[in-house]
């Protein structure tokens, strides 16, 4: 705990006040549902990479990822170097088709509406199916996000870890209610840049506090040899290619994630996305090798300093951000772990808003709303889901990177092949699509509680591998895509 509790707290009220003014101001900015939902499509470069980069990374950069390489060391370098070239392809491979495909299909504001507009989904069984996943999974990525916060207040505030999740909920939801997309956006702004501060800082403090590099080296190679060689677990045992590919697998995911997607969607113009992309990828990169670089250098502290022992590996950032910092500095670092925590919680908590609104509300049960009421009706979402995801949240023994984990292979799984597909394949048809979001979320589901042998296998693998032929299968065995739907995938070709 830092020695003037006080600072830190006034270090907190005044980024929350922030984000909450963003919030304040979106809000008057947003007028029906496009606003809310994609911010009107009119997010530049730096916002459009940094609030997809925040919301992507979230509390498990913060949190997960220097935990995972406290336990794992240099190894974490197989998950991270995974994640950012799945972040290159992502933006390499979709994002400008997206940002087109999606006007093109009657302005889509979602990625269910994409793809009904996308395969002439009259019935809106592939809209609610895909709803539905959204809604199952979004609940346990945000409960992800609500226990990172409850660790970091009572980690922090010494609070009891409930009311610490109530308190990181309650302010999420107040600034998602108010703003919609635009505050997400712009909070994920301002967010990012804390991230990146936090984590390229906090390393190089603790290097200097360990007594330079070669003594953070060595510290580490003595008390634990086998965590600064590639390929070996803590006890020496050489890695199977079983957790070597799970481990990369993990950038596979980019291509379903519903709330980077809505990101490209709502970029300002295509001709944005090339910068966007230069953008998000140095920042990624930059922060996933800040993150490792405080599990590791953080094992020669807890070691030297703290007799060995850390409670919680998921902890090691806020314990040598309270250690090594002026309480106020402490409470800004501390600070950028809310911000990582928010900034994806408040995007799920939109996209699942949507999900319940824009594509069970209206195309359901109410398609006569007008945009007041989808509004409306998105915002008591938002605060509904909240509650759930929170309920989920409840013991505090969860993990970060888990609860992560079984999310973003269910929506890599579900929706990657299929969006990815969608773009280049004139081909694909409606049973197509409703075959592989079915294969692929479906199979995370089943796969995830089996154990042993190939079932160790990181689920998203045979996820998006069933996913994509089950979409080869279905469209070639059925009929192709009537004239219209191919006529645009003519004209979206033509633009590009």
């Amino acid at each position: 705990m830092v020695d003037e509790p006080t600072a830190v707290t006034a270090a907190f009220i005044v980024y929350l006040t922030l984000m909450l003014g963003i919030g304040i101001w979106a809000y008057r900015s947003t007028r029906d549902s496009s606003g809310y939902f994609l911010g009107g499509r009119r997010l530049g470069p730096w916002p459009a990479a940094l609030s997809a980069g925040a919301s992507d990374m979230s509390g498990w950069l913060m949190l997960g990822l220097p935990g995972f390489a406290f336990v794992a060391g240099i190894d974490a370098l197989w998950l991270a170097g995974g994640l950012l070239v799945g972040t290159w392809l992502n933006w390499q491979l979709v994002a400008r088709r997206l940002r087109t495909y999606s006007y093109l299909a009657d302005d889509a504001l979602t990625i269910p509406e994409y793809f009904a507009n996308r395969f002439g989904d009259h019935g809106h069984l592939l809209q609610l199916m895909s709803a539905l996943f959204i809604l199952v999974f979004f609940l346990f990525y945000t409960s992800a996000g609500l226990v990172a916060g409850g660790k970091l207040f009572e980690t922090v505030f010494g609070l009891d870890y409930q009311l610490a999740l109530a308190i990181g909920a309650l302010f999420v939801v107040s600034y998602t209610l108010f703003g919609g997309f635009l505050a997400v956006s712009w909070t994920d702004l301002v967010q990012g840049l804390l991230m990146a501060a936090a984590l390229l800082l906090v390393p190089i403090v603790a290097i200097q506090a360990n007594g330079g590099v070669v003594a953070t080296v060595t510290a580490v190679e003595q008390g634990h040899p086998n965590l600064l060689a590639i390929g070996l677990d803590g006890d020496g045992t050489p890695l199977s290619w079983i957790a070597i590919v799970s481990l990369m697998a993990w950038g596979l995911g980019y291509f379903g994630q519903p709330h980077i997607l809505a990101r490209f969607a709502g970029i300002r113009s295509p001709g944005d996305v090339r910068a966007a992309r230069r953008i998000a990828v140095g920042w990624s990169a930059l922060t996933m090798i800040g993150a490792i670089l405080v599990g590791v250098t953080g094992i020669a502290y807890v070691d030297q300093h703290l007799d060995g022992q850390l409670a919680d590996a998921e902890t090691i950032l806020m314990v040598l951000a309270n250690a090594l910092f002026h309480p106020v500095i402490a409470g800004i670092l501390l600070a950028a772990i809310l911000a990582a925590i928010m900034s994806t919680a408040d995007s799920q908590l939109l996209v699942s808003s949507s999900a319940l609104a824009e594509d069970l509300y209206r195309r359901v049960w109410r398609p006569a709303a007008g945009q007041r009421e989808i509004v409306a009706v998105a915002r008591i979402s938002v605060i509904l889901l909240a509650v759930i995801a929170a309920w989920l949240a409840l013991s505090p023994d969860s993990t970060v990177l888990g609860l992560v984990g079984y999310a973003w292979a269910g929506f890599g799984a579900a929706f990657g092949p299929v969006l990815v597909l969608s773009l280049y394949w004139r081909r694909m048809n409606w049973a197509g699509a409703l075959a592989g979001v079915l294969t692929g979320g479906l199979t995370v589901v089943i796969w995830k509680p089996l154990e042993g042998g190939w079932f160790d296998l990181y689920e998203i693998v045979p996820g998006v591998v069933l996913a994509t032929l089950a979409i080869l299968v279905g469209s070639l065995i059925t009929n192709p895509p009537p004239r219209s739907i191919g006529d645009t995938f003519d004209r979206f070709r033509s633009q590009l």
